[in-house]
């Protein structure tokens, strides 16, 4: 049996690499969203009534369902909650700062 070793996860599931990299992005906000949600012991009622979205859908972001969501849905989820993305280009690499703001 022949054993494949992948980069990124996400490149098992699809052939195209732009997509499982936006996977892997689109997983990874979830996932910051979720850890931000319990850091703030937040019930799924919460998350709804600051995201302004229904709960059915806060539903389907705490199981992660990274199909469901678009990367600019999710920044925009955590731009409601006060948190901003600064990318930038320094010493020849690229950053990406990130600031936590009052938000809701």
């Amino acid at each position: 049996m022949e054993r494949l070793f992948y980069d990124n996860v996400f490149e098992s599931l699809v052939d195209d690499k732009d997509e499982a990299a936006d996977l892997s992005f689109r997983a990874s906000l979830i996932s910051a969203l979720v850890d931000l949600f319990e850091d703030r012991g937040w019930k799924q009622a919460d998350v709804a009534e600051a995201l302004g979205i229904p709960q059915p859908r806060v539903s389907e972001l705490m199981r992660g369902k990274v199909h469901l969501f678009s990367a600019d849905r999710l920044i925009g989820y955590l731009a409601r909650l006060g948190v901003r993305f600064k990318p930038s280009f320094e010493h020849h690499r690229i950053v990406c700062d990130v600031e936590m703001t009052g938000g809701a």
